[in-house]
């Protein structure tokens, strides 16, 4: 007694240096029952996009675009969505349940338009017409074209038995109350003592269940019954009968085992790292597919200029063939050439400018949460500032060490490793659902009765006045509730009882047909995962010679824009002395444009390249300074590129 004021002194000190009001403990037992809360989805753009937009100009970096691309992208926004989604069924397994599995495909970003199309008007140093090709695209650099998939490491509708049922980790509580009225007739009053029993009753009960582990289960239960009659005959009236009782199940044989019973957590936890993996294949398709989409505008701009440029010198070509005409010293036919020559220059001038806006478009999309839906990015006028750079020297690149790369760091592989794994411990619970069931089971039990002496019950005739039947019970059981529960925790009438319970199917083909099936599913992704494994090869081994032919044609494109500029230079030269025409002259200057034009869709086309291949060894995001964490949150660190201060005009 000494020590309690001293103990509330220290209570109180405690609770003064608590920070926070401790949580109430019915409002802990209330979020049980309530849901988690899961927060709206924001489609607001990030700040990035604001701050490079100036004078209706969007002024956008190749860092800006994949960083716009991290932040608003809507396929990358879904995706962030899957990881969480895996959490769930975490729970769902650590609280006994069954699993609602996961989505494993990837969304590509748009192809968008494409760079400048092909093929491309151009001619030879000689100064006769021919015509050339160019690779538009990369299916067209090499016989081995390996399609992207949207399926994400091992794909199928493998489906593998659920295996035993997993013990509910989770524990419940169940209770009942309960009144009662009846009235019975009696067919003889010797047991009764009544001819019309009546009988008034209340009866509770409470039960907790809890499953573990190991697979045992444990029901702990508490009942009691209050009875009130119109009987004589009862030695008690009111009386309260009440048991408590203990029973547990112990799996032997099907669902034993600790690994067994958590198999579908172990499940979880592998699917939670795979949806990671999948996060990061996405951000690698997202980013893989801006900065190809980033490339074709760059070209398709560089294109317009060239198409510009044709068009000037095919104007200038008609006026001084006018001029001529006009003087009586051209045919007027020539004229009518000269005029064809500038409508076909204006035409692909138009075709050249309507590209660059669709991939505009295209771009604007993929970088925004509600693409041109608003105002400010559908009126604003996009600009690239990263021009497209090649080195001078391809780099040697050794075959085996890019493969030891793409195994390291393809995310495929490792999800399928992780589905495979899942198929073995999907496997562990079917082959356990082949034997027999067998489970120890015991019982342990008190029971209790309480209640008063009938006053209805006549005097006994003994001799003695006075004594009632009351004299001929335990007087241990005269009492109430504390009576009862007394008796309870004593064990003052205990019943005690273990024993076993078999089921032994004496055919079993369901279970063993669904372990056949499991185990030839196990042997199907094994396949597809060796199948998967060539595809790297081949998506490694392709995008190599793919890059490797599309420098061959740049570096002839270019070499052949070199010879094209000294055509035009040695033409000028005759020009000036009188030996060439002004006709010659132009079109020479035509071909140069072309062969402009020529230059610039290759170098597009060799820059996806590197794009491809950077992605079939798993470099994308390492090589743009993505951090998968920070691109699960939704923000890139890297703050904006400078904008131009003296932008130029809008188209």
């Amino acid at each position: 007694m000494r020590a309690i004021p001293a103990w509330l002194a220290l209570s109180a000190c405690a609770f003064a240096q608590t920070p926070q009001t401790p949580q109430p403990w019915y409002d802990r037992l209330a979020e049980t029952y309530r849901p988690r809360r899961v927060p709206a989805v924001s489609f607001n753009n990030s700040p990035r996009v604001d701050s490079l937009i100036r004078a209706g100009n969007l002024y956008l970096s190749l860092p800006d675009a994949i960083a716009l691309a991290v932040e608003n992208n809507l396929d990358i926004e879904v995706e962030r969505f899957w990881p969480e989604i895996a959490s769930t069924d975490v729970l769902r397994a650590k609280g006994g349940g069954t699993l609602r599995g996961i989505y494993l495909l990837v969304n590509e970003t748009l192809p968008g338009i494409g760079g400048p199309p092909s093929p491309l008007l151009n001619s030879a140093a000689s100064g006769s017409l021919t015509g050339t090709t160019v690779p538009g695209s990369l299916t067209e650099l090499a016989a081995i074209t390996v399609p992207t998939p949207t399926g994400i490491g091992i794909t199928g509708a493998a489906s593998f038995s659920a295996g035993p049922p997993i013990p509910p980790f989770d524990p419940s509580l169940t209770s009942s109350l309960q009144w009662e009225h009846q009235d019975t007739p009696q067919t003889s009053t010797v047991t009764s003592g009544t001819p019309a029993l009546a009988t008034n009753s209340y009866t509770g009960d409470v039960g907790l269940e809890k499953g573990f582990s190991t697979g045992t289960l444990i029901d702990l239960s508490f009942n009691a019954a209050r009875q009130n009659t119109n009987s004589p005959s009862s030695i008690l009236n009111p009386f309260t009968s009440s048991s408590l009782a203990l029973n547990v199940t112990q799996p032997l044989l099907r669902g034993f085992g600790i690994g067994m019973n958590r198999r579908f957590i172990r499940i979880a936890k592998n699917n939670e790292k795979t949806m990671d993996l999948v996060f990061k294949q996405q951000l690698i398709a997202t980013v893989s597919g801006v900065i190809q989409l980033y490339d074709d505008l760059v070209s398709l701009i560089e294109d317009v200029k060239v198409k510009q440029e044709t068009l000037a010198v095919a104007q200038r070509l008609y006026e001084d063939n006018h001029v001529q005409v006009d003087q009586g010293t051209l045919a007027p036919v020539e004229l009518t050439r000269a005029q064809a020559g500038v409508a076909a220059a204006r035409q692909d001038l138009a075709n050249s400018q309507g590209y660059e806006q669709q991939q505009e478009l295209v771009l604007k999309t993929v970088l925004t949460k509600r693409g041109t839906a608003d105002r400010s990015i559908r009126d604003a006028h996009l600009i690239p500032t990263t021009p497209i750079e090649t080195p001078e020297k391809e780099p040697v690149r050794n075959i085996d060490d890019l493969l030891a790369e793409a195994f390291r760091n393809r995310p495929e592989l490792e999800e399928a490793r992780l589905q495979i794994s899942n198929s073995h411990i999907s496997l562990e619970g079917s082959r356990n659902e082949l034997l027999p069931e067998l489970d120890l089971v015991g019982i342990a039990q008190n029971a209790a009765l309480t209640g008063q002496a009938n006053p209805l019950t006549p005097p006994a005739s003994t001799g003695t006045t006075g004594t009632s039947s009351a004299s001929f019970t335990d007087q241990s059981s005269i009492g109430s509730v504390g009576t009862g529960l007394s008796q309870l925790l004593t064990g003052r009438y205990p019943t005690y009882a273990v024993g076993l319970q078999l089921t032994l199917p004496l055919r079993n083909r369901v279970a063993q047909a669904d372990v056949e099936r499991d185990e030839m599913q196990l042997r199907q992704f094994q396949v597809q995962y060796q199948q998967l494994e060539n595809q790297v090869r081949l998506a490694v081994e392709g995008a190599v010679i793919a890059l490797n032919q599309a420098r061959t044609a740049y570096d002839a494109a270019v070499e052949t824009r070199t010879l094209q500029e000294q055509s035009l230079k040695i033409e000028l030269e005759r020009y000036a002395t009188g030996l060439s025409t002004n006709f010659l002259v132009m079109q020479y200057q035509s071909f140069v444009a072309q062969a402009r034009s020529t230059e610039v869709a290759a170098r597009n086309v060799y820059v996806k390249a590197q794009t491809a291949l950077e992605r079939a060894l798993g470099l994308t995001l390492e090589n743009h300074n993505i951090a998968v964490d920070a691109a699960y949150r939704g923000r890139v660190a890297q703050p904006p590129s400078a904008v131009p201060l003296n932008p130029p005009q809008s188209r």
